[in-house]
């Protein structure tokens, strides 16, 4: 008993604390950044085991923000955007400690160090092939298209029944900007057919409205009419089943939806049946997202409207895009540089 009093005393080690807050993290955080922060905490507590103390066995009241510049120094050798994430990873265990009184903390300092010494990420632009991508879906939209190649032992049914979620899925993608997990995770119920929308849970499990186009809700129409008889032999209601479901042999008779790993086999896979092996991997699942946010900058010039659709909490992310819709752009550039360039030259 004496010991687990004296136990619980003791102040946590760094490596304790560290413990500590990734849990905090874990609970509070999704898995992906969970995971990102665990990666950065483990290189923060590598650097000092190397250079300075031993976590194992240092109180955290010995950890000072002077550890800070050194750590943003080791990671110059990242890229800029893992440099910032790690460091907001630091940065928010440094807030961690002090908040939970396990140390005093200079929050002030430890934000100048990261502002003054670490790398600013530069704005890049997204990168996809346009026109490719509306060829894909020009071609899609046939669905003779895609069920032409049957897979290996599988039936001319079973291949045009697949053929049919793929279009719808390719459309969907194309035409709502939903990301390929939001997507795929998609239930018959949550469509609202006469509005043509559905209501998800997206990114940072927000509520948002989903708007589909007239084609793609043909498609879909489509592909669950020829999936009728799967669907009502499943013995569960309808509105549970998934939107798009599975039609391997994996799968049975059963209905289970598709994975995001299925989703990307999915793109991947039409796009070299259709545009050919040297466009694999230059058009992925977020591409279509890319596609879908110029499209809505192209066809209305508003960047509040992009922003709400793609729902994009921050507006400069949507900014990135506006780039590429500026068509004005290039009518000016050849208005100033070829067109009265020639005229000058004809002066002459």
């Amino acid at each position: 008993m004496t010991l687990m009093t004296t136990s619980a005393t003791q102040p946590p080690t760094v490596s304790e604390a560290i413990s500590r807050y990734l849990d905090v993290v874990k609970t509070s955080r999704s898995k992906h950044t969970w995971l990102a922060y665990k990666n950065a905490l483990q290189i923060f507590r590598r650097l000092l085991t190397e250079k300075w103390l031993d976590p194992d066995t240092t109180p955290i009241a010995e950890l000072t923000e002077d550890f800070i510049s050194p750590l943003i120094e080791y990671l110059h050798a990242y890229s800029t955007a893992t440099e910032q994430l790690y460091l907001q990873a630091v940065k928010g265990f440094y807030l961690f400690i002090d908040a939970e009184r396990l140390a005093e903390v200079n929050q002030s300092r430890v934000r100048v160090l990261i502002r003054q010494r670490s790398r600013r990420p530069g704005i890049t632009f997204p990168q996809f092939p346009t026109y490719e991508i509306e060829r894909l879906l020009g071609l899609v939209e046939n669905v003779q298209n895609l069920a032409s190649q049957p897979g290996e032992g599988e039936d001319p049914a079973s291949a045009y029944l697949r053929a049919m979620r793929d279009r719808a899925f390719l459309l969907t993608l194309a035409d709502t900007g939903l990301r390929v997990h939001e997507a795929c995770k998609l239930r018959r119920g949550e469509m609202d057919w006469n509005e043509g929308r559905a209501i998800v849970i997206g990114k940072g499990n927000k509520q948002a409205v989903i708007r589909f186009t007239s084609r793609a809700i043909r498609a879909l129409k489509e592909y669950l009419t020829q999936r009728a008889a799967l669907d009502g032999n499943s013995g569960r209601q309808l509105t549970s089943l998934p939107l798009f479901a599975r039609h391997d042999k994996g799968a049975g008779k059963k209905v289970k939806p598709i994975t995001p790993t299925t989703g990307r086999n999915i793109v991947k896979e039409r796009v070299e049946q259709l545009l050919g092996k040297e466009m694999v991997g230059k058009i992925t699942p977020h591409s279509f997202r890319h596609y879908f946010v110029t499209t809505v900058l192209r066809g209305s010039g508003n960047l509040k409207l992009a922003q709400e659709l793609a729902r994009h909490a921050n507006i400069q992310v949507t900014q990135r895009y506006a780039h590429l819709s500026d068509d004005e752009l290039d009518k000016g550039y050849y208005e100033i540089f070829e067109k009265n360039g020639k005229r000058n030259k004809t002066a002459q």
